[in-house]
């Protein structure tokens, strides 16, 4: 019989919280089927089976809050003699559900070595047996595996199967029953909602002055981090100006012909995005995370992305954002918002960032200053974009013109690194921006 534990759902979380058996026992569950969801602060995340067979126990009630790697439920496989009558009668074990069921010490951005199990692609279709080379493909080219018939052994999706697929679609040879595209989303910034997040009117109980509103999961979480963040971090902060006026010019330029072209709108925060990446690559050692013993300095690029949401803040992650163009960011981007919106992140979509961009400007922030989201040693904002007139200088002197300005802030932990090196890194970030022109490649 396999034994199924309780998963880490972040680096400094300890426990978690079953939230809903999706198989009971004497179900057949496939190997990477949805098993069960457990509740975290920012997202009910579905876990999937490491096992093929029969769910003969379950260990852990609903509502029940127990250690990471704590046994929760029993499979009997293939190899157990399951089907002939040698496997135990399901049962149901008694477990005293807590009292109030909670995550402790919940990382914002669930920062965290990524969960071993593997990961159920909306639709059914598993991704656990595609490469990293074929997952980024498809979110370069904003496509789904469900979308895809594999041709690789046991039908695994090839890297030839999505540029078939990819250059099919573009090239209209595809039927049209066959396209099923993520939907468009109206958010133009960093995954921000079209219209920003805003609390439920307050109805107070009659007779009384003044009305009490638990705190939510979420909130709880939030909270927990930024005590934690705040009280261990030593924060910094550094702010630059950036002429942000050709970044501009070029997506007023491109913006209709790419709402055409690939059916949703064309935001300013993946072009940030891909200059924080770009840039990163100069300045390794602010791709990290803090640890007592040294510097974790991170081979991979991993954008966490600040997304408001009801009472809450979440920080998905696109994972090898380096890998990816100006459009493939804007499709990650538009997708990790979309499934915020509607609680349909996946465990590893909260995990793994090095980094972290802030699009506090969405809400008409101009200079503001962020938390850094520990264990990252930096945190980028992206302040709202303001015409303003600027002292420009120019081979007959100076002029005043009218410019897109933009506030570039950035927090940075002061045990990691000092001021002097993010200072560099911010500068040349606002040297990549304002180097954008006609000639900037989007795809």
């Amino acid at each position: 019989m396999a034994k199924v534990t309780m998963p880490q759902l972040g680096e400094s979380v300890a426990e978690g919280t079953i939230g809903k058996w999706l198989k009971q026992p004497g179900d057949h569950v496939a190997k990477y089927e949805p098993l069960l969801e457990v509740i975290t602060d920012k997202v009910n995340a579905e876990v999937p089976s490491p096992f093929e067979g029969i769910l003969t126990q379950i260990l852990v009630e609903e509502g029940a809050t127990v250690p990471n790697n704590a046994e929760i439920a029993v499979i009997t496989t293939a190899d157990d003699g399951a089907g002939n009558g040698s496997a135990p009668p399901p049962t149901m074990a008694a477990v005293e559900p807590a009292s109030a069921p909670a995550v402790a010490s919940v990382d914002v951005a669930a920062v965290a070595t990524p969960v071993a199990s593997p990961v159920v692609e909306e639709g059914g279709r598993d991704d656990a047996r595609m490469t990293p080379a074929v997952r980024r493909l498809l979110r370069e080219h904003g496509l789904r595996a469900s979308q895809i018939a594999g041709t690789g052994h046991g039908g695994r999706i090839t890297r030839d199967d999505v540029i078939a697929y990819a250059e099919a679609e573009r090239t209209g040879t595809i039927p049209a029953a066959a396209l099923t595209p993520p939907a468009a989303v109206g958010a133009p910034a960093g995954g921000m909602p079209a219209t920003p997040p805003s609390a439920p009117p307050v109805e107070y109980t009659p007779g009384t002055d003044e009305e009490l509103i638990p705190w939510t999961q979420m909130r709880k979480g939030v909270a927990a981090q930024m005590v934690r963040s705040t009280t261990t971090v030593p924060h910094a902060y550094t702010i630059v100006e950036v002429d942000v006026t050709n970044l501009v010019r070029l997506r007023d330029a491109r913006k209709a012909e790419y709402q055409a072209s690939e059916g949703t709108s064309l935001s300013y925060v993946p072009f940030f995005v891909k200059g924080v990446v770009e840039t990163l690559k100069k300045h390794p050692r602010l791709n990290a995370h803090w640890s007592e013993g040294g510097l974790l300095v991170k081979r991979h690029i991993n954008v966490a992305i600040a997304i408001a949401v009801d009472d809450g803040l979440l920080t998905p992650v696109i994972h090898d954002a380096d890998t990816l163009s100006i459009n493939g960011l804007n499709r990650a981007l538009q997708d990790l918002a979309e499934r915020s919106r509607v609680s349909r992140l996946r465990l590893d979509d909260l995990q793994g960032g090095t980094i972290t961009v802030n699009n506090t400007g969405w809400f008409g922030s101009v200079a503001s200053g962020s938390i850094v989201n520990t264990p990252q040693v930096v945190i980028v904002n992206m302040e709202a974009i303001v015409k303003r007139p600027i002292v420009v200088s120019g081979p007959d002197g100076d002029t005043i013109a009218i410019r897109s300005m933009m506030n570039l802030p950035a927090a940075f932990d002061h045990r990691a690194t000092d001021g002097a090196q993010v200072g560099r890194f911010v500068a040349d970030l606002k040297l990549w921006l304002e180097a954008i022109n006609p000639e900037t490649p989007i795809y």
